[in-house]
């Protein structure tokens, strides 16, 4: 399976416009003959730790959602993209699973650190070109549970949709840090990793990034390079 992990600006309540960057590197996706391509943790309307905006986003989220869908119909790779959303009330940090234009798959959060975020339960494992993988988000990778839970069921392969836009004292401690944790979740479950982040400033934020693809013994094989824009692509043997 040919992964493809995007390292992009982040983009705030403008879901036209990161729509615009999704079909653009779909466009590219089916170029390269990628299967599985994966973009940052709640990417569509942005991420936050303010509890307004939080819920404000969570509530447009499900017609985000349907709306990218229509865009994406055609293309073949399947799209991993995160969004806060609703359920029955209950505000989620969701990465969703589509493909050929329909949601097939839904992640909440384990371990939300946002304020008002309910954590998700379940573990759901996918599978795309003989390649069973399953989805964590950001802070799940501080908890190697979560990890587990998908080694447990199978999965080959875990999906990191990361959003490390923090304050630049808070983001230099996580610079290398959150590459650490990768290594560290690949080397217990014995599975292939792979993150996507943003990167450069916001709001008077800043990410360095650590977009990257490990191998189950903890070497990283795909990198895109901090505070750039880019794509890390690998192809990752079935079995």
């Amino acid at each position: 399976m040919r992964i493809a992990v995007v390292q992009c600006s982040s983009i705030l309540d403008d879901p036209r416009r990161a729509g615009n960057v999704i079909v653009d590197r779909l466009r590219w996706a089916d170029r390269e003959g990628v299967d599985l391509i994966v973009f940052p943790e709640a990417f569509l309307l942005g991420h936050s730790y303010d509890p307004e905006t939080i819920r404000s986003r969570a509530n447009k989220g499900t017609p985000v959602i349907a709306a990218l869908c229509e865009r994406v119909e055609a293309f073949r790779a399947t799209l991993v993209v995160g969004a806060f959303d609703l359920m029955d009330g209950q505000v989620f940090n969701s990465a969703f699973v589509v493909e050929g234009g329909q949601v097939v798959g839904r992640y909440a959060k384990a371990h939300p650190n946002e304020p008002g975020v309910t954590a998700g339960r379940d573990f759901p494992i996918f599978r795309r070109s003989a390649v069973s993988y399953g989805v964590n988000i950001c802070n799940d990778a501080n908890h190697p549970g979560a990890a587990q839970r998908i080694a447990d069921q199978g999965g080959r392969l875990i999906l990191y949709p990361l959003n490390n836009m923090l304050r630049s004292e808070t983001a230099d401690r996580w610079r290398e840090k959150s590459l650490a944790n990768l290594i560290d979740r690949a080397r217990q479950t014995g599975c292939w990793v792979a993150s996507s982040d943003v990167t450069g400033t916001s709001g008077g934020l800043m990410s360095w990034g650590c977009t990257a693809i490990v191998m189950p013994e903890g070497s990283v094989v795909g990198r895109v390079q901090e505070l750039n824009e880019g794509v890390a692509v690998y192809d990752i043997p079935a079995g």
